[in-house]
């Protein structure tokens, strides 16, 4: 997947690589995960600490589809009774809601789907060649109907590219009528190389943006706190927090006792 913000780009550099063209064509594989999994979670010093795939790096990737590690690391997940959750691009993770289930029957498993953005152009321009927004919906939609409590982070938050609230508001209702059972949001962050590869594409497609993003990023990496909270906000709805508890969830509720680890086994400019 490539994200042109995406802030796992300088991990490339601990392996010789860089984070611009290199993130963007070579992926590392550590085809022996699942058994790695196990054997930390067979260790008496584990104490079955929530294990959070997808926050660096998303497991749901074109290339698993091929490898499948990510089952073996939910298999070792089941087995321990370990609770665990994803975040994911990808409805790829579809193919293991067999697994999601057994999870969900033996601890604490929950799903999460980033999703931006649902207008065409912004998609196309910051998240090239993931799979489209509309099928990510979808994706809750089928999970949720399944039993697996399932949120939605509508990540990064771009100013000026996809915060227009006519559009985050449309986003939000087709959520809720796929059952989300939360939603949150998080502005951009611009960490390490990651800085000026944002500001590369800046000027290429936004050029009217420049100055303000120079402005909002002049203390560093993170939005100032006026404008993360704008954006957090504006995820909320106008409504409040987004949690959606209602009846769409009947039937899918179940109460789940944590089970020890196993003993040793307004309008903006458009985009272009």
């Amino acid at each position: 997947m490539r994200l042109i913000y995406c802030f796992a780009r300088p991990t490339h550099a601990y392996l010789d690589l860089n984070a611009r063209e290199d993130f963007e064509r070579e992926i590392v594989v550590k085809v022996n995960l699942p058994e790695l999994v196990r054997a930390e979670l067979a260790k008496r010093s584990w104490r079955g600490d929530h294990v959070a795939l997808g926050t660096n790096t998303d497991p749901y990737q074109w290339v698993e589809g091929r490898y499948e590690l990510t089952r073996g690391v939910w298999e070792a997940m089941r087995d321990f009774r370990n609770p665990c959750s994803v975040l994911t691009k990808s409805p790829l993770l579809l193919r293991d809601l067999s697994l999601f289930r057994e999870l969900a029957a033996r601890t604490e498993f929950v799903a999460n789907l980033s999703i931006p953005t649902l207008e065409e152009r912004a998609w196309r321009a910051t998240e090239p060649h993931t799979p489209h927004p509309r099928k990510r919906v979808e994706a809750v939609a089928e999970l949720n109907r399944n039993g697996i409590p399932t949120g939605v982070l509508v990540a990064p938050l771009m100013p000026g590219v996809n915060d227009d609230p006519r559009q985050v508001e449309e986003l939000l209702g087709l959520l809720g009528e796929a059952g989300a059972q939360s939603v949150g949001g998080v502005g951009l962050h611009l960490r390490g190389e990651v800085r000026e590869i944002w500001f590369d594409w800046l000027r290429q497609y936004r050029p009217d943006l420049v100055a303000h993003y120079e402005e909002l990023y002049a203390r560093g990496a993170y939005l100032p706190k006026h404008e993360a909270a704008r954006l957090s906000k504006l995820a909320r709805g106008p409504s409040g927090p987004r949690r959606f508890t209602s009846e769409r969830r009947t039937g899918h509720e179940r109460s789940v006792t944590r089970a020890a680890p196993a003993p040793a086994p307004a309008t903006q400019p458009r985009l272009f």
